[in-house]
């Protein structure tokens, strides 16, 4: 029995993290084209929450303004979260001076970036709305990439491509980079399937026509896509939409934030659910399934492995090795975490840590989710 269990275990996990990307990497030799248009520029809104964002927010709005796209086609909408530092100043003073229309909105009381942009959708005159955070940094053609997929009518929601830097904008090469590369690698093959499952809250676009209003504790980058899927459209990632993001180099700050997102990912899943009906949404079910449920709720087969493992060590064999290999990993995922502050960390401690630190926060958030528990505020991101 023990036997059985250690071999399903380990299956499981090979399956969500190598099985599942093989299978997409197959399936998308079908491609399934789309029609973009580099030369189509429908009229944008770009749609900023923010909290306490003096740090970072006018670098983001100069960022914008600095787009490669007509200024006539192009506006800005900001919803502070009432604010209690400097944003709401920094936006109007840039506003000012602006080529295109940057306009401030304030959500009072304080309500969560989903009560925002449900604030501030109706009041955006662009065809295409484009979220992004307050911190993001985009490469000056990004709102020109998004938007040329938008030429497809087939096509519904858009999402860039993120990527991690340190402080002076150089690339970061592995931990939590290393497993942006590996998403964004599975989205480039889910797209030639049809849809991508997972999205970039930093740099995503969408049709304004399919918005729509959230309950203040769901998640807009996980729902929203899933609600376009729904209404029949594609869900397209964007590769050459690239977003700079700082690396969090406080390794607790970055835990917390994977534990509040996945704590909303998984109240996604219950809300949408019925996406996850095979004979009724086939392919794209499976993808949910497989890339999402079972991702979110790996830490299951990897604790099990980890005791059985730990109680089959002596029987030799594969099981011995096994048991011998998981301490390794762990071992260099334990000295990743003591050495966080160091800086760099070498890739076979950096990817350790953070595969655990994933699976880690997943456990404490269905821990909440089984509690009832719901996130709706936030605080800038640390780093």
């Amino acid at each position: 029995m023990l036997e059985l269990l250690f071999w399903i275990s380990a299956a499981v996990v090979v399956y969500v993290y190598l099985g599942y990307p093989a299978i997409t990497a197959l399936l998308s030799l079908r491609k399934h084209p789309r029609r973009k248009n580099r030369h189509y520029q429908p009229k944008v809104s770009i749609l900023i929450a923010a909290y306490n964002e003096e740090k970072d927010i006018a670098a983001t709005l100069h960022n914008k303004i600095a787009q490669n796209y007509p200024a006539d086609r192009l506006e800005v909408l900001v919803v502070s979260d009432e604010s209690t530092d400097e944003t709401d100043a920094i936006v109007e003073r840039i506003a000012a001076e602006a080529p295109f229309p940057i306009r401030l909105f304030r959500q009072i009381p304080r309500k969560g970036k989903t009560s925002g942009l449900n604030m501030i959708v109706p009041e955006a005159t662009g065809e295409i709305i484009i979220f992004s955070d307050a911190n993001s940094q985009w490469a000056p053609d990004a709102v020109a990439q998004l938007a040329a997929n938008f030429a497809d009518t087939a096509i519904g929601y858009v999402t860039g491509k993120m990527v991690y830097t340190h402080a002076d904008g150089s690339l970061i090469g592995d931990g939590c980079s290393a497993y942006m590369k590996y998403e964004n690698q599975v989205r480039e093959w889910e797209t030639d399937m049809g849809s991508v499952v997972g999205v970039d809250g930093g740099i995503d676009a969408m049709r304004k026509s399919l918005y729509e209003p959230l309950r203040a504790d769901q998640l807009p980058d996980f729902v929203q896509p899933l609600k376009v899927v729904e209404k029949g459209y594609r869900v397209v990632y964007e590769p050459r939409a690239l977003l700079k993001e700082p690396a969090n180099d406080d390794t607790d700050s970055e835990f917390s934030m994977r534990v509040r997102v996945s704590l909303r990912a998984i109240w996604a899943l219950k809300d949408m659910s019925h996406l996850m009906s095979i004979p009724a949404y086939g392919v794209f079910a499976f993808q949910l399934i497989s890339h999402k449920l079972l991702r979110y709720y790996a830490f299951v087969p990897l604790a099990l492995l980890a005791l059985v493992s730990v109680i089959l060590a002596d029987e030799g064999g594969w099981y011995t090795l096994g048991f011998l290999a998981q301490v390794a990993f762990y071992a260099a995922a334990w000295m990743g975490y003591q050495r966080r502050a160091e800086g760099d960390l070498p890739v076979y401690l950096a990817i350790p840590l953070y595969f655990a630190l994933l699976n880690l926060a997943c456990f404490q958030a269905a821990l909440a989710f089984r509690r009832g528990e719901k996130k709706v505020l936030w605080n800038p991101r640390k780093g």
